[in-house]
């Protein structure tokens, strides 16, 4: 069999915030050369066949105040297709009260991330939508890469209802100190997303784009904490690819969005905020596993119950957990 190229453009495929990241962790030179190999300016077979199969896709968008947003579309597997090498077509929109449904619009910069949960495969696609309109849109690839299968919780998702029949949940608001029922779910979470971009991501260039990604972790990996009246979300960074994607973008530009899906009632909670990496200090060290201490700063959000028709299964942790450690361990030593 012929390997497909890589990248082939002289300059590396990564933007400077990414080859800062990689240097502070000491994986410059490994990432440097997997992303030559792996990342490439347009979609494998292999990622656009996994792509043609899934019910949702992840997207990661700014909003006019260049905010990032993580959304999810659902629809019937194929209601994603691949045309060609460089072309994504998606015949869905955002749902109702989704805070990124109006901004995706062409020319606009985004972030897919493809993920069967039940297989563990994942690939990622950041690019610039070409053409969109009520019934889905159209994205020009600018970056296209595989993700390792490292900490997904397995399920298996179902379509409890046709997808173009959803009904329009209310949409309720969320400040910088999230309510009650919001921090309970987060608590009970081991899975989220997380939309980046960087400061050039409206300017059309393949590598500074925007981004988005899986965390996943223990139930509870993520600690909930309150801050001069404002929500703090703090979760560990394990070792991963070394290319940085995420903390790149943060590098240059703290904004970022995340995403909490509700796997057992398809409720929807949506944030968008600023967000720092830790790379040192006692947290770090108490959290067994973690790398990098990530710490988002909720800014407002959007919570939307039973707002996807799909419902999972219930999760087959990732082998990956355990061998990490959880914050009750971090708060007894």
């Amino acid at each position: 069999m012929t390997s497909l190229p890589g990248w082939t453009r002289e300059g590396s495929p990564y933007h400077p915030g990414e080859m800062a990241m990689q240097a502070r962790a000491g994986a410059r030179e490994r990432a440097e050369k997997a992303g030559r190999r792996i990342i490439r300016d347009f979609m494998p077979d292999q990622h656009r066949e996994l792509f043609a199969q899934l019910p949702f896709l992840l997207v990661g968008a700014l909003d006019a105040g260049r905010r990032p947003w993580a959304s999810i579309v659902v629809g019937q597997p194929g209601f994603i297709s691949s045309p060609d090498p460089r072309t994504l077509a998606v015949k869905a929109r955002p749902g109702a009260g989704d805070p990124l449904g109006p901004h995706l619009v062409a020319g606009a910069p985004v972030g897919l991330l493809g993920i069967q949960l039940e297989t563990r495969r994942r690939n990622r696609m950041n690019g610039t939508i070409s053409a969109a309109g009520e019934q889905g849109f159209v994205v020009e690839v600018g970056q296209s890469f595989g993700n390792c299968a490292q900490y997904i919780q397995a399920r298996e998702p179902e379509l409890v209802r046709a997808p173009d029949v959803a009904p329009a949940p209310p949409a309720l608001p969320e400040g910088p100190a999230l309510s009650a029922g919001a921090a309970a779910r987060i608590r009970r979470a081991d899975t989220f997303f997380i939309a980046t971009a960087a400061p050039a991501a409206r300017g059309g260039d393949a590598i500074e784009g925007a981004d988005v990604s899986h965390r996943g972790g223990k139930p509870g990996f993520v600690r909930v904490t309150e801050e001069d009246g404002h929500t703090v979300l703090t979760s560990p960074d394990f070792t991963g690819n070394s290319m940085f994607n995420t903390f790149g973008n943060l590098a240059m530009n703290p904004r970022a969005g995340v995403l909490f899906v509700d796997f057992a009632s398809g409720g929807v909670l949506s944030l968008t905020g600023e967000a720092e990496v830790l790379w040192d200090g006692p947290e770090l060290s108490a959290f067994a596993g973690a790398q990098r201490l990530l710490r988002f700063h909720v800014a407002e959000g959007v919570w939307r119950e039973g707002a996807l028709p799909l419902r999972w299964s219930a999760p087959v942790p990732a082998p990956q957990l355990a061998a990490t450690g959880s914050w009750e361990d971090v708060e007894r030593r």
